[in-house]
This record gives C-alpha cells, structure tokens and sequence, in this order.
C-alpha cells in the first residue's frame, strides 16, 4: 500500500528565512526551492462518515493541476505522520468517489451516498516552498514550508486558524534522517512538534472544538505481528508511548483537568520503561541521554500529580470532617490553602517545562530512536540503498527497529521469545515481594508496587502476542493490584506532603492529617488482599499451552 511519512513541525513565520538558509539544510539540498499556491477543500459526509473510519479526502490545485487523496489513519508517534494514501490526478476540482473503489475503503463508495454524500468541510489555502533533499546515506525527502491558513464553518461564521509549519516528506530511505534533520533546526530555531494534520484541525474549526486534542489520551495496546523482531517490537511500542506523552501535552498547557497531568506522565514512564528495554538491542549512544530526559519530564509531572491528589483527592473529604471541629478549621484551612498554592507552583512548573525547547528537542530525539525501518518505493531497490541504509542506522543513531532486530537474534530471534521471558521474570519478582505484603514496611510496598508497574508495563507493551481470555484475566488482576497499592502510596506521599506544608503552629493539623490518612490506608487492605488473591490464581498467560 502506498504510504506516506512526514514529520510535521510548528514554525513562527519570521523565522522561515533562516530555516531556509540553516547550515544543516544547505548540504542536503538537491536544485533550488521552488513555489507554488496551494488550494485544498476537504470533503466528508454530513455525518462525518469518513473522520470517524480515520481516513480524510481530499480534492487539491497545485496551479493548474488537480489532484485528488485519500489518506488513512496515522500511526502512532509524535510528529511522525505515516499513513496510507492515494492519489489520483483529475480533470476539475469536484471529487471523483468511485476512485476509492481500487482501495482499502472501497466500502464507502456504497456508504457515503447512503450518510448524504459528499459535502465540503473545511479549505486550507497556502505558500508552499518546497526543496528536494538527499542525505549522505542517499535517503531522499522533500522539504516543504507552508504559510497561509484553514478556513471551516461553523455556527454561521467562518473559523480561521494559520498556517505556519515544516513538512519534511520521505520519498525513500531511511526515516530516523528526518528526526536528525529536525533536531538540528531545534537547535538553533523555535521549532515544535505538530502532532495533527490540516484535516484534523481543519474538522476541529468546522465542528467547533480546539485544534488540540479534544480529551486526555490513554495509552493504547500496540498490535504485534506474531513474528515481529524484539527490536521492531520495542520501537512500535516507543512511537505509541510517545504518542501518548505529545498527545497530552497542548491539553496540559490549554486546561486545568487534573488528567491531562495523569495521562502524559503515565505516557512518559511508560517511554521510560520501554527505552530502557531498547537499550541491550542499541549502540547505546541516543538512549541513555534521552532517557535522562525523559526522568526530567516525569519529575516535573511526578510533582503536579502528586499535589494535584494531595488536593483534589485527599483534603476534601479530610477538611469536610474536621468542618465539625471549630479548633481544628483554622488550621485545615491553612493547610488547604499552602496545598492549593503548591498545587499551582507544580503546575506552573510542569507548563513551562512542556512549552519549552527541551521538550520540544525530547519528543523529535525519542521519535529518532523509535523511527520505523527504510523503506524503498517501487524502482528503488534494485541499487540495494535500503541494505546499505540498514546497515549503517547503528553508526550514528543510538537504536533501530532493523540493526536491532539482527543484533537480538541470538538474544530472542522473536518478540514473543523475548517477552515471554522478561514478564516471567518480572512476574516472579512481584510474586516473591507480595508474598510479604501483609506485614511489609511503607518502604517494602513501595518496592512492591515498582514491580508491578514494571510487570505491567510489559505485560501490555506485548500482550496482543499472546491473545486469550488468560491474557486479559492476568492483566485485570494485575491492574487491580496495582491500583490498591498505588493508592497506598497516595496515602504515605499524603502524609509526607502535608508534613512539607506544615508550620511550627500547625503540629497538631499535621497529626490530624497523617491520622485520617492512616486510616484511609488502612480500609485499602481488605481490598489488597483479595486483589493479591485474584492475581495469585490469574494463569500465566506466557507459557506455551
């Protein structure tokens, strides 16, 4: 299927000349850039018909040419748009439905006259610069710069938002080539990641939402081939994690929900789990640095989830109790307060570190060494440049789907080897520190509940190798464990953060506090104990059956 892979990056208008200029792009330049105005409507049903099957149509002139597009919904990762397309060349600019009967989607030709047929949504018109490259291990791309702006209805009037943004579109190669062509321009200008297409902000306008995501993501499962590499493996898992972490990101800066802070730290351990999975299968020289990266990020999100607990969580129902008690209510309420302005400092930090460059340059490092194998369009492989590309992603990359999924075969010649192995390994450090649970120290569940974290973590990054009722059964146990002991260490950050917030005054709060936070710890244990009893009967879902 004709795939298109591009890497989409936000950059202010006034700084397009240096872009075009910048001393990373000049080697890799092929002719001069050449413009042209681009015109674009995109079509869909009145009921959105084609949005909610996550593909987008569109009719485009280029000039004098038309062209009509198909394209399917984008895989995972940050940035990295990779999706089928199709296009066809056509006589006038009014869509032609019965060319999507030769693709995947042929089962809307008969659909879409049935939902009310085909009506425009939304148009983009822009300036496109774009300039032919190749880079040393021949990859070719094409860089293309566009200004101008998305118009859509809704409600009567016409909503606009600008155009101002970076395409760098893989003709073939190697993909990880745009991610370092990327990280140079973030070196030296205020580039960011774009995570939506045209189309998605354009449907946004015509439906009257925010061009950013319109809830918190949760992660998802990641479908696995049955044979898939263990690095190929590792890094579809990386590109899914990372779509969570960006995918969360503009709603953490746009809105106060407490889950947005929730859904991208998950995101970010998550990465942080899987990165340090890649790194047997690397050359160990852009996973390390970014995994530091990443523990940056989840300390800043680490701080606001845990005050944003501390106050959304624990105090209500605690200041509500001692409301009853006229001595104790001037001190809850400082309390609250002092909380309530942590709470803010968190926040405000976690913001900033989000809208900075470094998470900016962390999103296209971690998209680097999650980048998917080269590829060659058709009459490209017979000078066998993807063998060559494949052969030298290690020298200068850190990690790859394709070198690694070689180097691993003496490790795992499958993912499914490999994972099978590490969950019972991991299973079995769990299973060895929850046997102590009913009479371990705050510390000893805190260790417990790392690892089954840690288990969990991989037992979701594979679990579509192993499909089945057991599969499901094990990670719903698990997941309840988990939880049972992530609210006890709610409890024990509880009582720490309130000794934190505490003055010479306020001892007596401070008791008061760590007292109800006892005894809500307390009432938690019935229910440890039969999710640990629930997980100890769950069947390993690994073993060979």
């Amino acid at each position: 299927m004709p795939t298109e892979i591009e890497l989409k990056l936000a950059l202010d208008p006034a700084a397009m000349p240096l872009l075009l200029r910048h001393a990373a792009l000049m080697p890799l330049k092929r002719g001069h850039a050449r413009s042209a105005d681009v015109s674009t409507t995109y079509f869909d049903t009145p009921g959105f018909r084609l949005q909610k099957d996550g593909v987008a149509l569109r009719v485009r002139r280029i000039g004098k040419r038309w062209v009509q597009t198909l394209k399917g919904p984008t895989e995972p990762g940050a940035g990295l748009h990779a999706r089928a397309e199709h296009e066809w060349p056509l006589a006038s600019g009014g869509p032609d439905l019965a060319l999507i009967a030769t693709t995947p989607w042929k089962k809307l030709v008969t659909k879409v006259p049935q939902d009310g047929g085909l009506v425009p949504v939304c148009t983009t018109e822009f300036r496109r610069q774009t300039v032919e490259l190749e880079f040393p291990d021949r990859t070719r791309a094409q860089l293309c710069v566009d200004r101008g702006e998305i118009r859509a209805p809704h409600a009567g009037r016409s909503r606009r938002a600008p155009i101002a943004e970076i395409e760098i579109e893989l003709q073939d190669g190697d993909p990880a080539n745009l991610f370092r062509l990327g990280l140079a321009f973030a070196g030296d200008l205020p580039v960011s990641v774009i995570r939506q297409s045209k189309a998605e902000r354009g449907y946004a306008l015509r439906q009257g939402r925010s061009t950013s995501a319109p809830a918190p993501v949760r992660a998802a499962e990641v479908e696995l081939d049955a044979d898939v590499a263990t690095a190929d493996a590792l890094s579809s898992i990386a590109r899914e994690c990372l779509r969570q972490v960006a995918a969360n990101a503009d709603g953490l800066l746009a809105d106060e929900h407490t889950e947005w802070v929730h859904q991208m730290r998950v995101g970010t351990r998550r990465l942080r789990s899987c990165l340090s999975l890649m790194k047997p299968f690397s050359a160990d020289a852009a996973v390390e640095p970014l995994i530091a990266e990443v523990k940056w990020l989840a300390a800043l999100l680490g701080e606001a989830r845990d005050w944003d607990v501390f106050v959304t969580q624990t105090l209500p129902p605690l200041a509500a109790w001692f409301a009853r008690d006229a001595s104790a209510a001037p001190g809850i309420k400082r309390l609250r307060d002092r909380a309530a302005r942590r709470r803010r400092d968190a926040r405000k930090a976690a913001r900033e570190g989000v809208a900075s460059p470094r998470f900016q340059r962390l999103l296209l490092a971690a998209g680097l060494v999650s980048a998917p194998p080269p590829i060659d369009r058709p009459g490209d492989r017979s000078d066998n440049r993807s063998d060559d590309r494949r052969a030298n992603r290690s020298d200068d990359r850190g990690t790859t789907a394709v070198v690694g999924a070689a180097a691993c075969s003496d490790v795992a010649p499958k993912a499914s080897v490999y994972a099978g192995k590490l969950i019972a390994r991991r299973h079995r450090k769990f299973a060895d520190l929850a046997s102590t649970l009913p009479h371990a120290s705050n510390d000893e569940r805190h260790a417990s509940r790392i690892a089954a974290k840690r288990l969990r973590y991989v037992a979701e990054f594979f679990s579509s190798l192993f499909p089945g009722k057991r599969t499901r059964t094990y990670l719903e146990t698990l997941a309840a464990t988990q939880d049972a002991l992530g609210e006890f260490n709610d409890a024990v950050t509880a009582s720490a953060l309130a000794g934190r917030l505490s003055g010479s005054a306020d001892a007596a709060t401070t008791g008061a506090v760590r007292g109800w936070v006892a005894a809500q710890a307390a009432a938690i244990e019935p229910r440890l104990e039969k999710a640990l009893r629930r997980f100890d009967a769950a069947k390993p879902f690994w073993l060979p059956r």
